[in-house]
């Protein structure tokens, strides 16, 4: 592991002083507001709940951690973000695993790329931020919260891993990459694209190299996500541990309680899929 984490390093390294975002910030992104009547609020009561800094090889990574006030040894999750980056969503699902019994943290990826929380624009967080952010130095600072997460409650013996939008590609792509990962849960995660410098793979190309199982949660009515892409990733899955669960006439974004796409039944039924999940593959 450490001699492939040598080789990916170069790519990516950059000085302290280049990190953009050193903290996170309060509330919703910009570019998501109005913010739904719908939207779930879980409260810190029985919680250790706020910002952590993870050391990383050229600084430290903001990130939000959420665990049990008493206790230790608990099963991890890494909660990837939406593309609108760790913003108050995010925070409240880190919140809802720590109920569960889990240390549930999410690092702030594009900490190093810019900030998309005051940004507006959909198009321009892709273009000024999502972009330039390498798939390699994301499973890297994946690594680094896994590292920090075990020396603070939590046991990596039972990690686990979920994402959403931007994230749910990237639990693919990390169950492929980490051989400690038990399990991971990618909801509505880009399939397939066109490889690049930074992406030089999609979860389509490396289905058959998954390390651990993953389920991914899609919506048949996602315009963003063919179900074209969505039913070739369940052919190339045959015959794995993983699968896919397609939702009818369901949008992309279903379990964002506080965008307009939120689905109340799919997103419950996908919240209690993932337990179900975590706890079939040792991750809870």
């Amino acid at each position: 592991m450490k001699e492939d984490l040598d080789s990916l390093r170069p790519k990516f390294e950059v000085t302290r002083r280049q990190f953009v975002v050193t903290s996170l910030v309060a509330g919703f992104a910009l570019a998501v507001q109005p913010v739904s009547a719908d939207t779930i609020t879980t409260d810190t009561k029985g919680l250790i709940a706020g910002e952590v800094k993870i050391p990383v090889s050229d600084g430290e990574m903001p990130a939000y951690r959420a665990v049990p006030e008493k206790g230790e040894n608990f099963p991890v999750v890494l909660v990837v973000q939406e593309i609108f980056g760790v913003h108050e969503h995010i925070k409240d699902i880190c919140r809802r695993f720590a109920k569960l019994g889990y240390l549930a943290i999410a690092p702030e990826l594009y900490a190093r790329q810019g900030d998309v929380s005051k940004i507006t624009d959909f198009r321009e967080i892709i273009e000024k931020v999502v972009s330039k952010v390498p798939d390699s130095q994301v499973m890297l600072d994946l690594d680094a919260t896994v590292d920090w997460a075990s020396k603070s409650k939590g046991s990596s013996s039972k990690l686990a891993i979920t994402g959403f939008c931007w994230g749910g590609r990237i639990v693919w792509l990390y169950a492929t990459h980490s051989s400690k990962l038990k399990a991971g849960v990618a909801w509505y995660g880009r399939l397939v694209g066109q490889p690049s410098e930074l992406s030089p793979k999609h979860p389509i190309d490396i289905a058959s190299q998954l390390k651990a199982p993953v389920l991914g949660l899609y919506g048949e009515a996602d315009q963003g996500i063919p179900v074209e892409s969505v039913k070739k990733m369940q052919e190339a899955l045959k015959g794995s541990k993983s699968e896919i669960i397609l939702y009818p006439d369901t949008p992309h974004g279903f379990h964002a309680d506080y965008r307009q796409s939120y689905r109340k039944e799919q997103a419950e039924d996908g919240w209690k899929r993932l337990q179900e999940w975590f706890k079939k593959n040792g991750a809870a």
